[in-house]
Order: structure tokens, then C-alpha cells, then sequence
């Protein structure tokens, strides 16, 4: 069977946009492949995290994944730290891979921002430790979003050249899943703007922590504009937030945007708005309620990390012997 591996950082707060982009591709990719998702800690600290928070979220991550619909009897579910061949291939990588590749990755730019010279190594080679997280399983398949598609191309890349470099055929070319269409959650505030954790506004986003009654109020308040929607995607253009509740609720319902338009077209968001409250409360109401059960029980949490990572270990163990071998270190 393919085996896929992904993970989701533990920023804290994770949104709708974090299932719709993600987790619930996660859920439905377990019934094709062998899958391993881990909560990516090592990621996280290229900037700085409060030490208890990092624990915290990344606890949440597990629970998301769980909440969600992750198997953990039929999916591995770990932390990135707690399986330390993910830091012994990244070393190997930092020297396969070129500065010159690392110095075309588009996210550092951003990340970083105006102060590169400030920001740390880890932010800056981070691309290579992405590669080992996913080589040091051998994974034949990476869902990727638009954003991810460069880590993927370069991934390929350092497996590629590690292979002609020591003459072996010890790493595939991992290849990306795309679902269709991107799922672009944007701010229920702001519509020209991605929904995201740091918003100073709670109304701008629908978390996994939210209740039923927390998801019909965002949606109420969320903004729109005095049109009634039109019945075809052209006439959402300049139409950000109008887009946004259409987009999500296609997405929810499994459906194209066009089609959601097909069902609506000529209602006003009086009328909208509540189909699209019912449906979201529907859907997403179930995974708040199961992460509040997970929230007060974090030793159940803990005990499928560990047990995720013992999965995990097992199988990339063997691998990272292998590397060193092929590099030519001396192992005990």
C-alpha cells in the first residue's frame, strides 16, 4: 500500500480553514493508504513558543486529527519530537541540499520578512527538515496545498540528489496529492483576507473548540454585502465575502461553488445564511464537542502520541540506519 505522510503545526487555534484545507483530507485519505500524521513541534519552534503553550497545541493537534475522524488504531498520530531520525535525516539533507535552493524558497521570504538577517537558521533551512519528515518514511505521497507545492518540488530534489550522489536507490520521489479545487477559507470579517489564528477579531474565524451555538453566532455575524447571490461564479467576482460563504458552504456540502449558486441563486443572505448555519453546525458542531472531551482528558491524548511515536519509530528506524550506512557511519 502508498504511504503518505502529513503533518499540521501546533500554532494553537486551528479553524475551518485548517479542516477544509487539510485535516478532513486526512480523514478520507486513510481508507486508500498507510498514513502517518504528526503534530510538527520541530516546525514550530523556527519562531519562538511559550514552552507550556507548545505542549498545549500540540495536544490540540492530536485531537483535531482524532475529532476529525483520524483512526488512531488504523493511523499513525505523533509528535515530529518524539522520533529523533526526523533531526537525524534533516543533518544529512542540510548537506545534500544547495544554498542556492534554499535561497529560492518563496515562504522564508515572507516569513521572515524585512528582518531576514534576524530570523533563525531553523526558519531558513526548515524546508530541509520537511523533506527528512517525510523521506524518513519512505512516503510515496504528500497532500499538498498551493503553498507546499515548492517544499514538495524540493523534497524531490534532496532525494534525488542523495541517491545519484551515493550511487543508491534508497528514497522514491514522493509525489503530491492535490484535491481539486483549493479550499481558500478566508476571515468571516474580511473576505480579501485568509482566515487565520492571529485575527485580533474571534468573529473572524470558527475554531474546533466552538460549540454549536459559538458557529451559528460567528456565521450571523459574518459579513456580506445587500445582493442577492447570483447564479453563476462570474457575478461573485469584487463579491469577497459573498465568495467566502459561498465557498465554504460548497465545501462543506461536497458540492461546486457552482452548483451551491445553481441552489441559491437570486436568494439574499437572509435566506442563505441560515442553510449555511444549519449545514456548519451539522458538519463541524460534532468535532468541537469531541475536542472538548479530548481537551479534559489530555493523559488519553498523550497515551496516543506515544504510541503513535512507537509506530512511527519502528518503521523509520530501520530507515535512518540504512542512511548512515549509505553515508559511511560508523554505527554501534
Amino acid at each position: 500500500m502508498s504511504r503518505i505522510f502529513s503533518g499540521v503545526q501546533p500554532s494553537g487555534n486551528l479553524h475551518l480553514g485548517n479542516y477544509l484545507g487539510a485535516i478532513r483530507n486526512f480523514v478520507r485519505l486513510q481508507q486508500d493508504y498507510e498514513c502517518i500524521y504528526c503534530a510538527v513541534d520541530m516546525h514550530a519552534i523556527t519562531v519562538w513558543q511559550n514552552p507550556d503553550e507548545l505542549r498545549k497545541n500540540t495536544r490540540e493537534v492530536a485531537a483535531a486529527y482524532i475529532a476529525a475522524g483520524v483512526d488512531p488504531e488504523k493511523s499513525i498520530i505523533f509528535a515530529q519530537s518524539s522520533v529523533p531520525a526526523h533531526a537525524e535525516l534533516a543533518w544529512i539533507f542540510n548537506c545534500v541540499a544547495r544554498l542556492g535552493w534554499l535561497n529560492r524558497m518563496t515562504q522564508f521570504k515572507e516569513k521572515a520578512g524585512k528582518n531576514r538577517e534576524n530570523a533563525s537558521v531553523g526558519l531558513y533551512a526548515y524546508p530541509n527538515l520537511m523533506a527528512a519528515d517525510i523521506l524518513v518514511y519512505r512516503a510515496t505521497h504528500v497532500p499538498v496545498g498551493e503553498d507546499q507545492k515548492q517544499h514538495l518540488e524540493l523534497a524531490r530534489d534532496i532525494a534525488q540528489k542523495f541517491n545519484n550522489d551515493y550511487h543508491t536507490e534508497t528514497f522514491p520521489l514522493p509525489e503530491p496529492l492535490i484535491f481539486g479545487a483549493a479550499t481558500r477559507v478566508m476571515s468571516l470579517r474580511d473576505g480579501s483576507k485568509k482566515m487565520s489564528k492571529s485575527d485580533p477579531s474571534d468573529y473572524s474565524r470558527i475554531t474546533f473548540m466552538d460549540d454549536r451555538d459559538s458557529i451559528a453566532l460567528k456565521l450571523r455575524k459574518a459579513r456580506t454585502d445587500p445582493e442577492p447571490l447570483p447564479d453563476n461564479e462570474k457575478e461573485l467576482e469584487g463579491r469577497p465575502e459573498a465568495a467566502n460563504l459561498v465557498g465554504i458552504y460548497a465545501a462543506l456540502a461536497d458540492r461546486t461553488r457552482q452548483q451551491v449558486l445553481e441552489e441559491f441563486a437570486g436568494a439574499p443572505f437572509s435566506s442563505f445564511k441560515p442553510a449555511l448555519t444549519d449545514l456548519a453546525v451539522e458538519k463541524f458542531g460534532p468535532i468541537g464537542e469531541e475536542m472538548k472531551r479530548l481537551a479534559a482528558n489530555p493523559d488519553h491524548v498523550d497515551a496516543i502520541l506515544k504510541k503513535g511515536a512507537e509506530r512511527a519509530a519502528a518503521i523509520a528506524n530501520p530507515i535512518i540506519r540504512e542512511v548512515k550506512d549509505v553515508v559511511g557511519f560508523l554505527q554501534p
